[in-house]
């Protein structure tokens, strides 16, 4: 694909993006990773909470406009990573107005950014009750029915999820991550299957990523090429970082997969559900890590 044709950097790009290189006679390695200047609060976004907060004090207020101005607070918040002020912002929203399937899909993310996941379940039943063709609301209850080891739902969410659009690379992503808890040779072999009918979207690099079918410095020099600006380039380095962190994980590399999870975390890509799990994904690998060692002390004694 030509994706992943190597080619030299200029020297504009590098100062760009933040890493260097050096050029062998067949391909570019890195000395360190690829970085995006992290993004930061806008003064639109700060305006908007200031002006919300504003509204928001006022007596007379009707209850639908009330609730949806917590709503779009909410957002602002969100989208800053001030997550728990979202949070009481939505709650806020759905007290008014408690028929928003859209409020209570984002409490579900939130939820199960924090391990809440009862509270993640119960918040994506009420959405798809409300919208019971809310995709995103299907997907993000497989997901957090994945953090919380009830897998045999994970999948059957995540299968319906997929076979809506088997054209989707993140679709096919989540299916072969959730899968893969249980059955890895099947995930993989399905996951390869719908990689060689891909098309050109941006995903299928991170399937590829998934699948170990290219180099990193592949990956790297594919995302720089076709990154004109900061922002974007954050973007694609959160998802790349996270979904190849996946892969060490599931390797048993816990030290790449925790140094990668931390790059995804430094773009401030917050609105991101790579970065949502990111720090979640952190939290698990320590766990592993202590209750390996914990084994290994208690078979030595």
């Amino acid at each position: 694909m030509k994706w992943f044709h190597t080619a030299a950097m200029s020297l504009s790009l590098l100062v760009i993006s933040g890493c260097a290189s050096i050029t062998g006679n067949n391909d570019t390695k890195w000395l360190y990773p690829p970085m995006a200047v992290p993004l930061q609060a806008g003064l639109q976004q700060e305006v908007q909470i200031a002006r919300l907060t504003q509204l928001l004090q006022r007596a007379d207020l009707a209850d639908d406009l009330r609730a949806e101005m917590f709503y779009k607070r909410g957002s602002y918040y969100d989208s800053v990573g001030l997550k728990d002020l979202a949070r009481l912002d939505y709650d806020q929203s759905l007290s008014l107005n408690p028929e928003q399937p859209e409020l209570f899909n984002l409490l579900g993310v939130y939820y199960t950014q924090v391990g809440e996941f009862d509270a993640a379940y119960d918040a994506f039943d009420s959405a798809l009750e409300l919208d019971p063709d809310n995709s995103y609301a299907l997907r993000n209850r497989a997901v957090a029915l994945y953090y919380g080891d009830r897998l045999h739902l994970a999948m059957e969410d995540i299968t319906q999820h997929y076979e809506e659009d088997p054209s989707d690379p993140f679709r096919a992503l989540w299916r072969y991550i959730i899968q893969s808890k249980q059955q890895p040779e099947q995930a993989r072999a399905e996951l390869l299957e719908s990689y060689q009918h891909r098309d050109e979207q941006w995903g299928w690099l991170l399937v590829a990523i998934s699948l170990n079918q290219v180099s990193e410095e592949q990956v790297f020099n594919a995302i720089l090429q076709g990154t004109p600006d900061n922002t974007l380039l954050a973007q694609r380095l959160t998802e790349a970082y996270f979904y190849l962190a996946k892969r060490y994980q599931q390797e048993g590399d816990y030290a790449q997969a925790l140094s990668l999870y931390k790059l995804v975390l430094s773009f401030n890509m917050f609105d991101y559900v790579e970065h949502r799990y990111a720090l979640l994904e952190l939290g698990r690998i320590y766990h592993t890590v202590r209750e390996e060692r914990k084994a290994e002390q208690q078979a030595a004694n």
